[in-house]
């Protein structure tokens, strides 16, 4: 995995990490509480510094990548990460795999680094598994633009995506609005997982962070890297080493 530690100036033990937030507010939620559960930590002050800009009113990504009639969030994203910067971050993560499509808004805008989740999600499975057939939890929109493409072809790893991309998106869908619980929700998640089974994976990635929110209901025995995690898990080791 790249080593994307970021150095602390004299004083700074704790750098504080921007959070571009928001797409969607329940997987910013778990994000935060993913990085939490991933500090050593005795008491309160030994946690991480996180400052969240949690926006719901991002522009859709749906809209503007499969629908095509949508506002582009870019400029959103960026002027986020900028007053992310202003503020004090030292680096900057965005826990949504669908707005990495625009990474470079925010990258370009800041001085500071963005992690790339989507690099650092399939660097962890090449690691594990060189060479693995993919199978892709995800939105439609993600094979739409080959987001993961950019970097699976040259790790040699081979995505396969749900045959109903559909109804993984209702999945979706379901957890923005807040019925994470249901039967169907979670049957038709599960469905997803067992298709992709059926046509070879060899490891699944959970590549939309609503779908994170519900992981647990997973029943697969095929191997999980969950997205949301990897970042948890990056934030926590840049911060502490």
């Amino acid at each position: 995995m790249t080593d994307s530690r970021v150095s602390s100036p004299e004083g700074d033990a704790c750098p504080m990490v921007g959070v571009i937030g928001g797409m969607g507010p329940d997987a910013t939620v778990e994000f935060m509480q993913r990085v939490i559960d991933a500090t050593p930590a005795d008491d309160d002050s030994d946690h991480i510094h996180l400052l969240v800009d949690n926006n719901p009113k991002v522009p859709s990504r749906i809209k503007a990548l499969i629908e095509g009639d949508g506002e582009n969030p870019g400029p959103t994203i960026a002027a986020m990460a900028q007053r992310l910067e202003k503020a004090g971050a030292r680096f900057l993560v965005m826990p949504c795999n669908t707005a990495h499509y625009y990474w470079e808004y925010a990258q370009e805008s800041v001085g500071i680094p963005v992690f790339n989740m989507i690099r650092l999600t399939l660097e962890a499975v090449h690691q594990a598994a060189p060479g693995a057939r993919v199978g892709m939890l995800a939105s439609p929109a993600l094979r739409k633009i080959g987001l993961y493409e950019r970097y699976a072809d040259d790790l040699g790893l081979k995505l396969v995506y749900p045959h109903n991309e559909n109804a993984l998106l209702e999945v979706i869908r379901a957890v923005k609005r807040g019925e994470r619980r249901h039967g169907t929700t979670l049957e038709a998640f599960n469905r997803a997982a067992e298709d992709l089974g059926r046509q070879g994976a060899d490891v699944l990635v959970l590549a939309c962070t609503e779908l994170s929110v519900i992981q647990e209901s997973l029943t697969t025995a095929v191997p999980v890297y969950d997205s949301l995690q990897i970042l948890a898990d990056e934030v926590v080791r840049s911060v502490e080493g």
